[in-house]
């Protein structure tokens, strides 16, 4: 079968089809650069079927393949899977470790210790109060200052009490926030089923949606943060999306996904949330170890100070940070067991608590407070190198190298460049072939 004289400038124009779709595709890849979740692109190169060529005698045997050109097959995402599970895994931790360092601080901070303020110091001028009271018992001042003492004890317990209160419920209202009406579990995951459709439709003919795949590996990148995700592919190139431990996104449900649903395995700062917001969670905890150093110092004060005509010095029915109050006054202040104006026997048994078991009490109790705050924040840290690191090895395979893809634009470039050249050669045998064949003198 006789070759065409026109089948190198088809060839050719395949060479720069090819080039210019290469070129376009690494130019896309220096403009995405820096686009967040961004996964580098390649034009695959193939060459096409070879066409047989008969020989032209017996002796050359049965002829040969002519090459007939390039074709670009694919322009493919390159995504490395294993290290997509990898980050999700270590991303929920880290989402986990940091809605918990956030409030944890916030705890810390409710304490505010050690400072002027604090409960500790309080604590401290009202033992320094009675002590006052044991050393000059008669002046009324000394008894103003120790019902002072204490009303400022009492104000500063109240307030530890509404902060660590606060806590909890900026807790539940950031996770409500998040999985509420419009929430960002709503948004993402509506998002999601409509990537889904459209991604799906781009698969049945033939497409490769690299941009759609990209924003949808973004959106389960940002939903791990917030809970354990676990993803699986259908046929149709469609997504199954598992959000703590419900299905959140399936092509088969009616609108692509289904929410609002109750967490069965939340993790991530979903679960550190719900924690939080838990009576058995760090804020309410601390709290109600707050209200038994509260009880123990009522108790024992008013113990001491309402001995024989004496009264109680506390509310005895305030026995919780929220609730404790003074109800002496400068004039019921008990000084001493006797009417004498020298008795300071009760002063200074009061001014004996000092050390006692309330003060070790909720000594412990901002130690521990501290500890649990620095444990955490050591732990996010971790989790975030871990984070990071991860992070630049995704990027070492989807991220774009603009220096690699300067080398590409080059190299399609000239590419392209020789395909014109093959071209404008077989331009001119062909324009030799037709017009000048056979001419006296050529």
């Amino acid at each position: 079968m006789p070759i065409s004289s026109f089948m190198g400038l088809q060839t050719s124009l395949r060479g720069l089809i090819a080039h210019q779709q290469a070129i376009n595709v690494t130019g896309h890849n220096i403009s995405n650069a820096n686009t967040l979740g961004y996964s580098r692109q390649e034009a695959v190169l193939t060459a096409m079927n070879a066409l047989v060529v008969p020989a032209n005698s017996v002796i050359t045997g049965a002829g040969a393949q002519l090459g007939t050109g390039v074709d670009v097959t694919q322009i493919r995402r390159i995504r490395d899977t294993f290290l997509d599970i990898q980050y999700r895994t270590a991303n929920m931790q880290l989402g986990g470790a940091a809605a918990r360092s956030n409030s944890l601080e916030q705890i810390e901070l409710s304490f505010g210790e050690p400072s002027e303020n604090g409960v500790n110091e309080l604590l401290k001028n009202f033992w320094d109060a009675w002590s006052n009271v044991a050393n000059a018992p008669e002046p009324a001042p000394a008894r103003t200052a120790v019902v002072e003492a204490g009303n400022s004890l009492a104000s500063a317990l109240q307030t530890v009490y509404q902060q660590l209160t606060t806590v909890a419920r900026q807790a539940q209202a950031e996770y409500d926030r998040i999985t509420g009406a419009n929430g960002n579990v709503e948004l993402w995951a509506r998002e999601l089923a409509q990537l889904n459709e459209t991604i799906a439709h781009a698969v049945i003919v033939g497409q490769a949606p690299n941009d759609l795949l990209d924003r949808r590996d973004l959106l389960i990148d940002r939903l791990s943060e917030l809970a354990q995700v676990s993803v699986a592919e259908t046929d149709s190139g469609a997504v199954r999306v598992e959000f703590g431990g419900v299905t959140l996104v399936d092509p088969a449900a009616a609108g692509g996904f289904t929410w609002p649903q109750t967490l069965t395995r939340p993790g991530g700062k979903l679960g550190a949330l719900q924690d939080l917001a838990a009576p058995t969670g760090p804020a309410l905890s601390f709290r109600d170890r707050l209200d038994a150093v509260v009880a123990d110092l009522v108790r024992r004060v008013n113990a001491i100070h309402s001995g024989p005509g004496g009264v109680d010095f506390f509310d005895p029915a305030g026995l919780t940070a929220d609730s404790i109050s003074v109800v002496a006054t400068e004039a019921t202040v008990v000084r001493g067991s006797t009417p004498d104006a020298g008795s300071n026997d009760v002063a200074l048994a009061l001014a004996q608590l000092r050390g006692g078991s309330q003060d070790r009490a909720y000594a412990a109790l901002v130690a521990e407070v501290g500890g649990v705050v620095r444990a955490n924040i050591n732990e996010e840290a971790n989790q975030q190198a871990l984070v990071d690191a991860i992070e630049n090895r995704r990027q070492s395979v989807q991220g774009v190298s603009p220096d690699e893809e300067m080398v590409n634009l080059i190299r399609f470039q000239r590419g392209y460049q020789a395909s014109s050249r093959t071209m404008s050669t077989l331009d001119e045998m062909l324009d030799t072939l037709i017009n000048r064949t056979g001419k006296v003198g050529l």
